[in-house]
């Protein structure tokens, strides 16, 4: 592994910490190193790995396509991207969709989209909020360390208290084009919007005439034990972002829309090269099917509640819905996030810290009862020992 280390700092410009592994090969909620360790995977890749590694007729349907057509542009018709969209409508309730490759293109898309149809230029987000690293994602995203280097980002921007409804009666006005929302922040720790801010914000909708943006990037395909967070709600806003879990791997990212809102964008006012070609909208496809066949939607719901059931036993108090689940540390663990994730990881367990505070849970929506057993024995160990 030291010489993968090495090269690393030869050649790749030093954006990422990385944790000391080098994996290799995956197996449904499981990853292998370089030295044939094996290691239980609570991150699939940031929420990714929905359908689990190598999922046998996932590589089957996604080879065949590769041998068929990778990529021709969006100058011609493929009908996956056709198909992909068929499926989202069927599933998500929106109307239209706009194809790319990842959650902070889909954000720069809903940004564009709620300026060009209202004809306003604030965007209102809360705070500890995480939308991308692209300019325009970026300004709605809360922690001033994304985005104080970057300055000036696009404005006007105004972040509200994370559930205050007064605060939002504050920040929201005639001149705001679009409240963005992540139903759960994620990157944050696992953060529930309630259900009251939730009502407030269509309640100043209606009244304002502003457009509502789902940021469920994280949240979208099972990760809540529903297809989409917006069901806990049930409601639909106007524009939903999606990607993460849309591919199970390979990069994918999509918006949704409303009829309204697709019924005001005109020709040529966005766009994307790679954005919906046949190999993604194809993972796509392909992931959508396993998810329904094999009731994934249905198994985050109930292995995510028998996981939080398990971490309560050992001491934890988790949030988070499905297997989006995340918990603060306590007591003498308080502020050692890092180090409980460096000694999972030594143990065998894959974990992610979103704060010195906070560990944060995304397993392959494959998981198993017998795997969160694993899982809790080992981050049980490892909370009673000193560090």
């Amino acid at each position: 592994m030291e010489d993968v280390f090495k090269k690393e700092k030869e050649l790749f410009i030093p954006f990422f910490s990385r944790l000391p592994v080098v994996f290799e090969r995956g197996e449904g909620c499981w990853l292998y190193d370089i030295n044939g360790k094996k290691y239980l995977d609570l991150v699939a890749g940031i929420a990714c790995i929905s359908i689990g590694h190598s999922h046998p007729a996932f590589v089957e349907r996604v080879s065949e396509q590769l041998r068929k057509l990778v990529h021709v542009s969006n100058l011609y018709y493929t009908t996956p991207q056709l198909d992909l969209a068929e499926k989202l409508r069927d599933i998500s309730g929106f109307s239209k969709f706009f194809f790319c490759n990842s959650g902070t293109e889909a954000v720069e898309g809903a940004l564009k989209i709620a300026r060009k149809v209202t004809g306003r230029k604030k965007f209102v987000a809360l705070e500890n909020s995480f939308h991308g690293r692209t300019m325009g994602a970026l300004s709605v995203t809360w922690k001033e360390k994304f985005r104080k280097p970057f300055e000036p980002l696009i404005s006007p921007v105004e972040f509200c208290r994370f559930n205050d409804v007064e605060d939002l009666e504050r920040k929201v006005d005639k001149n705001t084009a679009a409240v963005i929302i992540e139903p759960i922040q994620g990157e944050s720790g696992i953060n529930e919007v309630n259900q009251e801010f939730m009502r407030a914000v269509f309640e100043k909708k209606d009244e304002l005439g502003f457009l509502v943006i789902f940021d469920e990037v994280q949240t979208g395909f099972g990760r809540t034990g529903r297809w989409f967070a917006k069901e806990h709600f049930n409601i639909q806003p106007d524009i939903m972002t999606m990607a993460k879990a849309m591919g199970s791997g390979i990069p994918i990212g999509g918006i949704g829309v409303s009829e309204e809102v697709a019924s005001r964008v005109e020709l040529s006012e966005h766009g994307s090269t790679f954005g919906g070609n046949p190999l993604a909208c194809t993972a796509a496809i392909a992931t959508l099917e396993i998810i329904e066949r094999e009731k994934l939607v249905e198994n985050a719901r109930i292995v995510g509640e028998y996981f939080k059931e398990r971490l309560r036993k050992i001491g934890l108090n988790p949030r988070g819905k499905g297997l989006m689940l995340g918990f603060d540390l306590e007591d003498k663990n308080k502020g050692k996030a890092v180090e409980i994730v460096k000694e999972g990881l030594s143990k065998g367990l894959i974990m992610n810290y979103t704060s010195e505070n906070t560990i944060r849970l995304v397993p392959p929506l494959t998981l198993k009862k017998e795997e969160v057993d694993f899982a809790t024995k080992i981050i049980g160990s490892i909370l009673d020992q000193s560090f």
